[in-house]
């Protein structure tokens, strides 16, 4: 079958990407990095850097930058796996926190495992010299991550606001939470934050609301071994009835957002 102009940019930014990747600083020795979290004043600057794009800015508004960078607290050098990173939001937030000494990989997938429009926007992402050590991936959700860090290669991984699709998509979500076990070292963190639903629900309405049962979440998370760190509350709506994809009155969406910890 003829390869489409489509595939063949894709594949060649994707290429492109990872070898630039794999050139980088990065720390290779396997021991975790050493230097203190961002401070608020360091969050404030790498939010107000001026090359971010006006799409990331104006999600800001609802994803809350400042306190998600302060609770999942990366340290420059960290080396990190953002599952379903979809467009690079959260990859590239995480690239500019860990900076040209850390390294953070952006995972996809695709049907047939070649790359696809996240592993484009994520190498379009790392063009600029601020996010320069995101390294697009293409696994499949089971194996998230790539052969070098897959067994405690990694300090941090995060799944942002996906994890109640994957029923759909077909998921061993047991198997997928089993490898990030692996893949972090002793210590590492895995942080997920997804749209709440109803009590007794479980992962039953992500298809329609897109919504999973915080408890269900969390019972799955740590069936693999995780141990429940932490809870943030700042995406948090009481208020929100949690029966609808958008909130009938129109209000922000109840969201939870969970750090877990590899013991």
């Amino acid at each position: 079958m003829p390869t489409s102009p489509l595939r063949t940019l894709l594949a060649c930014a994707f290429l492109a990407a990872a070898v630039a990747g794999c050139a980088g600083t990065a720390r290779s020795d396997g021991a975790p990095p050493s230097s203190p979290a961002l401070s608020p004043a360091q969050i404030a600057q790498l939010l107000a850097s001026p090359d971010r794009s006006d799409a990331d800015r104006r999600n800001d508004l609802r994803r809350k930058p400042a306190d998600l960078l302060a609770f999942i607290a990366p340290r420059p050098g960290m080396v990190v796996l953002d599952l379903s990173a979809g467009g690079g939001y959260t990859s590239e937030l995480l690239a500019r926190a860990v900076g040209p000494t850390g390294r953070v990989y952006g995972q996809s997938n695709t049907p047939d495992g070649a790359p696809g429009r996240s592993a484009l926007a994520l190498a379009e992402r790392a063009k600029k010299a601020s996010s320069a050590n995101i390294v697009p991936v293409v696994q499949p959700f089971e194996r998230p991550a790539p052969a070098a860090v897959a067994q405690g290669g990694l300090d941090l991984v995060t799944l942002m606001f996906n994890y109640h699709d994957l029923a759909a998509m077909g998921v061993d979500r047991a198997r997928m939470n089993a490898a990030v076990f692996a893949a972090l070292r002793p210590g590492g963190v895995y942080v997920l934050a997804d749209h709440s639903g109803r009590p007794g629900t479980g992962i039953s309405e992500g298809p329609t609301l897109h919504r999973i049962e915080e408890a269900f979440l969390r019972r799955e998370v740590e069936a693999a071994g995780f141990r429940l760190l932490a809870s943030g509350d700042f995406l948090r709506n009481p208020a929100d009835p949690r029966d609808k994809e958008t909130p009938d009155p129109p209000q922000p969406k109840d969201e939870f957002v969970l750090k877990f910890v590899k013991p």
